[in-house]
């Protein structure tokens, strides 16, 4: 079991935020978001267990694998988000396991940070996940502490987040651009170069109350170009066969979905009401027809035996 199966979790994660976002246009109550929750924190702790079981050394070999071990850190992100989930219904519970579980997302970050500068590496394993550790990590634990009030806590999140993105994005662009096509098993992984942006966007509005100030508007401009990227990659998107990668695409493109929810919040944009139920529809699509597949490749006995 890799890794990067973690993502189920994190793509239902992301779905929630996102018809959570969507109460602030539609109203819609916190059922339907709340139910998501429950079922990507049973999903995290079912696949977190399971992972578990491999034992300590599998753990150890994904630490040091250099694409497998962006994903491990799916492992305490998750958990972080759900805690300020929970902060709306009991917010010392969630505020001490967002303090938690922000921790244990910087400390891991931190160690694979240094792991993959003292190790040797070629630079042609890289891929987008890499951005997951620190930069989604910084990012959305600067919204997952500022939904329970830390707000110190959260810009100093965030500040990892920026100052990160701003070190792995010339990184991960020079390894796209000018060391080949990424091998097929990776191709999903390019719809992460879309999240930097969408968490960015996110985690500032969280941390501003929804403010449209020059930097939010720097940010939005940043993700409708790298969405208009993301067309680019159809093609390549469109050859892929199924596997534990595609669940890439469910927490990057949520992101960007709850930002353009945000947006239509804030901006108070005409019709906004259709632009949401638009959007809910796309990204709940989505999701779902990605975890149907898997469900059919459980059931088949075939999950893990795909293309990771």
């Amino acid at each position: 079991m890799p890794p990067n199966v973690l993502s189920i979790a994190f793509g239902l994660t992301g779905l929630g935020e996102a018809w959570n976002a969507a109460r602030r246009v539609l109203t819609i109550g916190a059922v339907v978001p709340n139910v998501i929750f429950v079922l990507a924190g049973v999903a995290w702790l079912v696949l977190v267990i399971w992972y578990a079981s491999q034992g300590g050394r599998r753990l150890l070999n994904d630490l040091r694998d250099p694409v497998q071990s962006p994903f491990t850190s799916i492992a305490v992100i998750v958990p972080m988000l759900l805690a300020g989930a929970l902060a709306s219904y009991a917010f010392s519970a969630g505020r001490v396991l967002v303090v938690i579980f922000l921790a244990l997302t910087i400390a891991l970050g931190a160690f694979l940070y240094g792991q993959w500068i003292v190790v040797e590496m070629s630079p042609d394993p890289a891929h987008p996940g890499y951005f997951v550790p620190t930069v989604a990590g910084g990012f959305l634990g600067a919204t997952a502490a500022a939904e329970v009030h830390l707000h110190a806590l959260a810009w100093a999140a965030f500040g990892v987040g920026v100052l990160a993105w701003a070190l792995f994005g010339s990184t991960i662009l020079t390894r796209l651009m000018f060391r080949g096509v990424l091998p097929a098993a990776l191709v999903p992984t390019l719809a992460i170069e879309v999240a930097p942006p969408a968490v960015a966007g996110i985690a500032y509005f969280a941390l501003t109350g929804g403010a449209r100030t020059v930097i939010a508007y720097i940010l939005g401009g940043y993700l409708v170009l790298m969405a208009l990227v993301q067309l680019r990659f159809i093609p390549l998107y469109a050859r892929l066969r199924f596997s534990l990668g595609l669940w890439a695409f469910t927490f990057s493109y949520a992101t960007v979905a709850t930002d353009a929810l945000l947006w239509i919040a804030v901006s108070r944009v005409r019709a906004g009401a259709a632009y949401a139920v638009l959007i809910l529809v796309l990204i709940t699509a989505l999701v779902a027809a990605i975890a149907a597949r898997t469900i059919i490749a459980i059931w088949r006995g075939q999950l893990l035996s795909a293309p990771q």
